[in-house]
């Protein structure tokens, strides 16, 4: 299993903390929807959300459409932990439970909070850690760069939106849309379903 745990970035400085919490919410419940979790994404305690999944790759792609139906005006960091875990009461909401994956995503989380880590985003704690960790790096470097314009672009196409459809709903041409692929968009939505192609051979 591969357990997420995510916090808000800046939470105490944000000037509507309400109106944050419920955009957290609303952002839940759309992945939650679009998503093959074992466990639901849900708001825990405090500004933090969790959630868990049969793979890397499906954890990893929750976490991405979970920042980027945020932005810009909240931002998170997610960490992701690999193991076995235990539920001790599934009527709770959230759900009562311990076990190594949560252990490990709340070590990822916390190697994320280090001052010196402010700008990173996303990690794993698990097996195949450093190529999975390279990955994440990459990918949400390049999400950063890509504005608010990008994100709800990268958004739409890793929900399997074309490029036409999304120029549509940006109201630009699809020439336009083109060059913002050609600017990591394309390179984000293709390594995601990489991974996820890869973990589905066998072959992670």
């Amino acid at each position: 299993m591969y357990a997420l745990i995510g916090d808000l970035v800046g939470s105490r400085r944000l000037a509507d903390r309400a109106a944050a919490q419920r955009r957290v919410d609303a952002v839940l419940a759309d992945v939650e929807q679009r998503s093959h979790g074992v466990q639901r994404l849900e708001v825990t305690v405090g500004d933090e959300f969790q959630g868990a999944f049969s793979t890397l790759g499906e954890a990893s792609g929750a976490a991405l459409l979970v920042r980027l139906g945020l932005l810009p005006e909240v931002d998170v960091r997610i960490g992701i932990g690999h193991g076995e875990a235990d539920v001790f009461d599934a009527a709770r909401r959230p759900l009562l439970q311990d076990g190594p994956a949560w252990w490990a995503a709340r070590e990822a989380l916390e190697w994320l909070a280090a001052p010196r880590r402010s700008r990173l985003r996303t990690w794993f704690v698990g097996p195949g850690a450093a190529v999975a960790n390279a990955h994440l790096l990459c990918r949400d470097a390049l999400v950063d760069r890509l504005g608010e314009r990008g994100w709800r672009m990268l958004r739409l196409s890793l929900q399997g939106e074309s490029q036409q459809r999304i120029a549509e709903a940006e109201g630009v041409t699809k020439s336009a849309v083109s060059q913002q692929f050609a600017r990591g968009i394309a390179a984000v939505r293709d390594a995601q379903a990489l991974l996820v192609q890869t973990e589905g051979r066998g072959d992670g």
